[in-house]
């Protein structure tokens, strides 16, 4: 285990985000679809020749998009469940690290999303007596360190 669980982990994130707002985007097209109507010319039931409104409700589209937003939600609940596994590798290895302050950036930055100038405000005011305060490059460099020593 290494940084590379740690890395899939967000990616994955990532893409099941993309995932659902692809879906959220779908279910609001078909939520726009309504009836529509044309004018062709032609002859109409009376015999007689001219213009003639036809309506209806575009059905193909509504399939098309429907079948689409269920292949999305079967996606989606596979890389869930992917993601459920990933999570718990990824809390695995942070747990093996031995300083809690690494831990707790790790887990912030890694598993919470945050970047890292919102880690350092969040362990300021998780460790608001520490002599040196956190800084967004402090956070970044004692990353990378960790990762250069292993």
């Amino acid at each position: 285990m290494d940084k590379e669980i740690l890395v899939q982990y967000c990616e994955m994130k990532e893409e099941i985000k993309d995932i659902r707002l692809r879906k959220e985007k779908l279910e609001k097209e078909i939520k726009k679809l309504s009836v529509v109507s044309d004018s062709v010319k032609g002859t109409r039931r009376d015999g007689t020749y001219g213009s003639i409104k036809v309506t209806g409700y575009p059905t193909p589209e509504y399939y098309r998009k429907k079948a689409a937003i269920e292949r999305n939600r079967k996606l989606l609940d596979i890389k869930e469940a992917e993601l459920l596994e990933l999570t718990v590798q990824a809390e695995e290895y942070i747990e093996t690290i031995q300083k809690s302050e690494v831990r707790t950036m790790f887990r912030l930055y890694y598993i919470d999303g945050l970047p890292w100038w919102k880690v350092a405000q969040a362990m300021n005011r998780m460790f608001p007596k520490r002599r040196k305060k956190f800084t967004e490059d402090g956070c970044r460099m004692r990353n990378n360190r960790f990762f250069e020593e292993i």
